[in-house]
């Protein structure tokens, strides 16, 4: 992703994000409540070495 880069997440598809010790990262999300009013489902932490491999 570059600077000013919109990214469109289909409803229901898995994905993540982050930033690194000298990439900044700044996210902001529009998103609609499910049937239940959740908003989010989160998955499993990714540790530092799974997410520098």
């Amino acid at each position: 992703m570059r600077p000013g880069d919109v990214v469109y997440i289909e409803p229901g598809e898995e994905h993540w994000h982050g930033a690194s010790p000298d990439r900044f990262m700044a996210h902001v999300a529009i998103q609609e409540a499910d049937e239940n009013g959740e908003v989010v489902t989160w998955l499993d932490h990714v540790t530092d070495a799974e997410y520098g491999a």
